[in-house]
């Protein structure tokens, strides 16, 4: 199969890209690179030993858009592109709203014109709100909290319109718990822009000597060591589970939903533990107040995606941390930007 992976060279696209090649796909790319790295892709196409296209353009190009269509026999879209730091979202709702949802009206209405109607979208978990129902099922109402989540719960409430309206559409929506770790590589991982929103990057920056010390967001939770309990998940699991979710649109036509997580989760202070003790570093922490909007506990009910998917998280919690660790003391300061991918471009 060709499949289109937009926002392919961010953090998860790039894995799922190494799975898709070497799963004998073939892809083509689309990103703007407003949050990842044309480098990325190079460190890609090393791995895999394969060649794909890249087009660098925003979704909301319809015209660009097309003309990768036009040019490609595309069979399914995988739909990774978009902003997601909560934070971020709450000061610029406009930017978020226009990015995620705009230009994923513009993608859809691009890939109906083609007839290409087999899509896995990315979603996340932040469309369970403050739900205090864990582990989270599938079936709970849902309720977003910032920009951010709301952006993300609109485009799963306009995919269920689209289905509605024609049945050939084949979607999976994939609600992401926390996804960390990198390839065992140590090529590619986790880059983010400024200061890390996710706890493992975070905790990786500080092993590596980039940030000072850790900021623990509360210790008064009614957890066992009083923090924040998530459901983190390998990145490469998660990866697996787009190639699974793809064989599921691919052969029936419906729209579901999915949980990717492990079922089970660790505490802030449990994760850090684990990272000094692979990485051999310590990680200096202050604890500070709670965040806005944080639970005390979040992890999921991953039985359907078992069931339905044929799929289950397979790495750990050590494997997590060892990975993460290979790859930022190979690159401390992320990718950059170097002439070894300028022919990548189109």
């Amino acid at each position: 199969m060709k499949i289109l992976v937009t926002g392919g060279a961010g953090y998860i696209g790039t894995h799922t890209c190494v799975e898709l090649l070497n799963a004998g796909h073939e892809i083509v790319v689309v990103d703007n690179f407003s949050n990842s790295k044309l480098v990325a892709l190079e460190r890609v196409r090393e791995i895999t030993g394969k060649l794909f296209e890249v087009c660098e353009t925003d979704l909301k190009d319809g015209k660009t858009l097309g003309r990768v269509f036009s040019e490609n026999q595309i069979d399914a879209v995988i739909h990774f592109a978009g902003l997601k730091a909560v934070g971020e979202s709450v000061s610029l709702p406009l930017r978020y709203y226009q990015n995620n949802v705009a230009g994923t009206l513009t993608l859809c209405e691009v890939m109906d014109k083609f007839n290409v109607r087999n899509l896995v979208f990315s979603s996340s978990a932040t469309v369970y709100g403050q739900n205090n129902q864990t582990p989270f099922r599938e079936n709970l109402s849902l309720n977003g909290t910032n920009p951010y989540g709301r952006s993300k719960l609109m485009i799963e409430d306009i995919l269920q319109d689209l289905h509605s309206s024609n049945p050939e559409w084949s979607i999976a929506l994939l609600r992401y718990f926390n996804p960390v770790g990198a390839h065992r590589s140590g090529k590619i991982g986790e880059d983010p822009n400024g200061i890390p929103n996710n706890l493992m990057p975070y905790i990786s920056q500080v092993a590596v000597g980039k940030l000072n010390e850790l900021q623990v967001y509360g210790d008064d939770y009614e957890t066992k060591d009083g923090t924040g309990i998530r459901d983190y998940i390998h990145v490469v699991d998660l990866a697996v589970g787009h190639l699974k979710a793809i064989e599921k649109v691919i052969l029936d036509n419906g729209i579901e939903a999915y949980n990717l997580g492990t079922g089970s989760g660790y505490s802030v202070m449990e994760l850090t533990q684990v990272f000094e003790n692979v990485s051999g570093q310590k990680i200096p922490y202050k604890v500070v107040k709670r965040r806005a909007g944080d639970v005390a506990e979040s992890y999921a009910d991953v039985s359907k995606a078992k069931r339905e998917l044929n799929w289950q998280a397979k790495k750990g919690i050590v494997e997590m941390c060892i990975d993460t660790w290979h790859w930022q003391s190979k690159n401390p300061n992320g990718y950059k930007c170097t002439e070894e991918a300028g022919a990548f471009k189109n």
